[in-house]
């Protein structure tokens, strides 16, 4: 918040400046410039809060696993000294079977009622023995099982902690790769910085705003030789990236066409400009046409419902493949 805080401040600034020196229009220009950078900052602090949810969601869920790995240390640990205290009372119980086996020799030699007598003890004590063993047995199976849950919650554990590293990994690689991406379109379009080109980074995403008028005649869908060689330059910039998934976004204002041939009104004129503007790109690029995508948007989402020239614009969008990304999430 304190950055878009210094950044308005900045603009604010740069506005006073340029007020003086510069024509209404501009002045008209970069204020509409601002309030449409203050609601696509806005749209970016949400998409930024919502990635943070899902971190601490996950953040949330390996605290439980190490809850559960804890008590599960505490159960092998208890079940360990029930299972020496049980081991000690049967090795007490073996030797007094031993003893009574060597009794048992000795009274052989007696009446048979005593004989009887004895056997039937040692009969008893066998039993307890077996009881005591079947015990043995059920508790050395539990702490087996413990055992094998705990080494299952550690491996979860790990495995969330490495998706967690990974996520952030990503995030910051994609937000430098944007911000990269973006220098590196300003300084390849730099000489068509004031004839209506625009480039900015919202969300992970770098926006190129073209204005019509640099692109095309009124009403026409044909891109004169200045605004072919902008979408040239541009396309010379992002064929090397392979990981693009690449809109170009048609948009007029709301001067209706009545007309019988096409484009027969804006709906039509904004589609068959977005698709010459990607027809110039594959003709003149290595770009893979599947990371391509054509959109007309009519004149349903101006920039300024006062500013006609504004309105009549391209929009290329860049946005990173988050395929990586949404895998690690789900």
């Amino acid at each position: 918040m304190k950055k878009n805080f210094f950044g308005e401040i900045a603009i604010a600034a740069a506005i006073i400046l340029l007020i003086a020196c510069v024509p209404q229009r501009k002045y008209s220009e970069l204020k509409n410039s601002k309030e449409n950078s203050d609601q696509e900052n806005v749209q970016l602090q949400k998409k930024v809060d919502e990635l943070n949810s899902t971190t601490k969601e996950l953040s949330t869920s390996m605290e439980t696993q190490k809850k559960q790995l804890g008590k599960l240390q505490d159960d092998t640990t208890m079940y360990g000294k029930e299972y020496r205290r049980i081991r000690s009372m049967y090795d007490k119980v073996n030797d007094l079977n031993n003893e009574l086996l060597a009794k048992n020799e000795e009274l052989l030699k007696m009446s048979n009622n005593k004989n009887k007598e004895l056997l039937l003890e040692l009969e008893k004590k066998k039993e307890a023995l077996q009881i005591k063993e079947d015990s043995l047995y059920k508790l050395g199976k539990s702490i087996a099982e413990k055992q094998k849950a705990l080494e299952k919650a550690n491996k979860e554990l790990i495995e969330r902690e490495r998706k967690i590293k990974e996520l952030d990994s990503l995030l910051l690689a994609q937000k430098s790769a944007s911000e990269l991406l973006k220098e590196r379109l300003e300084k390849a379009l730099f000489n068509f910085r004031n004839k209506g080109i625009t480039v900015r980074e919202e969300n992970g995403k770098v926006y190129v705003s073209m204005e019509a008028q640099l692109l095309f005649a009124s009403g026409k869908t044909e891109v004169n030789a200045e605004g072919k060689s902008a979408i040239i330059e541009l396309a010379r910039i992002i064929q090397t990236e392979k990981d693009l998934n690449i809109v170009v976004e048609g948009h007029t204002d709301t001067d209706k066409i009545n007309s019988t041939t096409i484009p027969r009104d804006n709906w039509e004129l904004s589609v068959l400009r977005a698709t010459e503007v990607i027809k110039i790109i594959t003709g003149n690029s290595s770009i893979n046409p599947e990371q391509l995508s054509a959109a007309g948007r009519g004149e349903y989402h101006p920039l300024d419902p006062e500013n006609k020239n504004a309105n009549r614009r391209i929009e290329i969008i860049l946005e990173p493949n988050l395929k990586a990304l949404y895998d690690i999430i789900e």
